[in-house]
C-alpha cells in the first residue's frame, strides 16, 4: 500500500501531490490493478489533511482511469503504468549515481534540478505527452 508524504512548502497543492505519488507508485510497480488505496480516513489519519482533500485526489485519478471507487469497498487501482519496475537495474545505477551526488555535497534541490535537466535533454520530443 502506499504511504503519502505531503510537503506543505513546496508549493504543489495537496491533492497534486497524492495524485503524482500515486502515479509514481503506478509507474515503479509498487501499485498494481486490483490493490486497494488507503481510505480517506487512513491518509488523514497518517497526514493531518483535509478529508475532501483525499477525495479530490481520487476523483482526478479515477477522472484519468487509473483507479476505481467501489461503494463501502474502498479505491481500487485499475491499471498499471508501470514499465521499470522498482528492482530495475536501472534503479539501481539510479541509486549510486545519488550517493555519488549527495557525497559530492550536493543537495536534493540540486540534485532535482540536474536530473530534471537531463530528463529535458533526452525526453524533449516526448515532454508534451506527460
Amino acid at each position: 500500500m502506499v504511504e503519502y508524504r505531503i510537503d506543505r512548502r513546496s508549493g504543489v497543492a495537496t491533492y497534486v501531490q497524492i495524485v503524482q505519488q500515486t502515479k509514481q507508485a503506478l509507474r515503479l510497480g509498487l501499485l498494481e490493478p486490483g490493490d486497494r488505496l488507503p481510505t480517506a480516513r487512513e491518509v488523514v489519519e497518517a497526514t493531518a489533511i483535509n478529508p475532501n482533500t483525499v477525495l479530490k485526489a481520487y476523483r482526478e485519478l479515477e477522472r484519468e482511469g487509473l483507479v476505481e471507487a467501489r461503494r463501502g469497498l474502498g479505491t481500487f487501482v485499475r491499471k498499471s503504468l508501470s514499465t521499470a519496475p522498482a528492482d530495475s537495474p536501472l534503479r539501481a545505477e539510479l541509486d549510486a549515481w545519488a550517493v555519488r551526488a549527495r557525497e559530492a555535497g550536493l543537495e536534493h534541490e540540486d540534485v532535482a534540478a540536474l536530473f530534471t535537466s537531463v530528463l529535458d535533454t533526452h525526453f524533449a520530443e516526448s515532454k508534451g505527452d506527460a
